[in-house]
């Protein structure tokens, strides 16, 4: 068995996920291109050593569909010998596609793997690809489906989290992303994309709102509230959770993680692989776990998989110095924060989805390198990173730094 190291990793910048976005005209090709490109130049790697690149990839029809990352890495310049696959977790296929490329080198089966994803919201709208979860009535009764909206605001009313805490949440998010970006941390990470004419498209996240206030997100209309009234689906939920007499509807844009466009690459390798190629390794994948829990409710699995990733890494909660939780909807993350009893200091110090945007199937992998480059720049040692997963999963991986 080889340990698996994280070697470096590289971002896009994530542009807002509309036809007037700054990364629109940028297919998902041109995006996983980027930053395979970048990973390349930046570590000096003969690509011929990359064995796989396994990407995450949440609706993978029209420009997603075929084999995107094989595709990438061609249009990238790589050897023809770096195959590459896609999958589908929902929200966490990004850091699972990590965690799959760095089960193949734990097996000792492969040497370099990247892992990564990449999803262009603006082009390919989510929910392009269907599924008969949400679209067949026998199969949404028979998983007690709702939308995930309203298995947000479900959360919140069974927790107790009022509006005034998500909208508070929601601020921090883009305060800290803020803070983020004018103090640097995410320069030695973030590409520039470009255009055809290699003009650059974006250089920087485009949602962060640095002076976003609670006045501001309080006039803003609950999102699902009458989806959750006319739809029927309140009464679905309270007759999954009969305890609950009224869903309190307090999530809307503004608390909710944002469309946008994106892409990450992670290089997974072996330390012998590592030591050929003359490349230091970064950090230590530990452990990692995934996780299913009840699929009414869907985001309270984050919790279950972060404890199911300690007991194997044989930690505890105490023994993380940080956490990166995928916001996609602020209640997600204060269920995370009071579940493993966080000091919310250590959970997401950069900002989140809410502020910077949660491109489907590469953010899993994003945080992880987040995660990564605040360990660097703080000298601390261990982060969990985890996402809440459509249909009632979870997914969490736990780094050392070397």
């Amino acid at each position: 068995m080889s340990s698996p190291f994280i070697y470096d990793h590289v971002r896009t910048p994530r542009g807002r996920g509309k036809p007037d976005g700054a990364l629109h005209e940028a297919t998902s090709v041109h995006l996983a291109a980027t930053v395979l490109s970048a990973l390349r130049e930046r570590t000096g790697l003969d690509t011929r050593q990359v064995e796989d690149i396994v990407f995450g990839v949440v609706a993978p029809v029209g420009e997603q569909g075929q084999c995107l990352p094989r595709v990438a890495a061609l249009q990238a310049g790589y050897a023809q010998e770096a195959a590459g696959v896609q999958i589908n977790r929902f929200c966490g296929s990004g850091l699972e596609a990590c965690n799959m490329a760095a089960s193949k080198v734990h097996a000792g089966a492969e040497g370099f793997v990247i892992g990564g994803g990449a999803e262009s919201m603006s082009r390919v709208p989510m929910f392009s690809d269907g599924g008969a979860w949400s679209v067949d009535p026998v199969t949404a009764f028979a998983s007690n489906f709702i939308p995930q909206g309203i298995s947000a605001d479900l959360l919140a009313t069974m927790w107790n989290y009022s509006r005034e805490e998500v909208d508070g949440f929601a601020v921090r998010s883009h305060r800290l992303a803020a803070q983020a970006w004018a103090e640097g941390r995410f320069d030695r990470s973030v590409v520039p994309v470009r255009g055809v004419l290699n003009e650059v498209l974006l250089a920087k996240d485009e949602t962060v709102r640095p002076n976003c206030t609670p006045a501001d997100l309080a006039g803003l209309k609950p999102s699902f509230a009458e989806l959750g009234r006319k739809g029927g689906f309140d009464a679905l939920a309270i007759q999954r959770y009969p305890t609950v007499e009224t869903i309190r509807h307090v999530h809307h844009a503004g608390n909710s993680s944002g469309i946008v466009d994106g892409a990450c690459a992670v290089l997974i390798g072996s330390e012998a692989a590592g030591r050929a190629a003359g490349l230091t390794p970064r950090a230590r994948i530990r452990a990692f776990a995934e996780i299913g829990s009840e699929p009414t409710i869907m985001l309270t699995a984050p919790s279950f998989a972060a404890e199911r990733a300690l007991r194997r890494a044989g930690m505890s909660a105490s023994d993380i110095d940080l956490y990166e939780i995928n916001e996609a909807f602020a209640a997600v993350a204060l269920r995370f924060i009071d579940a493993l009893g966080l000091d919310d200091g250590k959970v997401n110090v950069n900002g989140g989805a809410i502020a910077m945007g949660h491109p489907l199937g590469a953010t899993g992998a994003m945080i992880l390198g987040t995660a990564l480059d605040e360990l660097e720049r703080t000298g601390k040692g261990t982060a969990l990173v985890t996402l809440c997963i459509g249909a009632g999963m979870g997914v969490a991986t736990i780094i050392e730094r070397i």
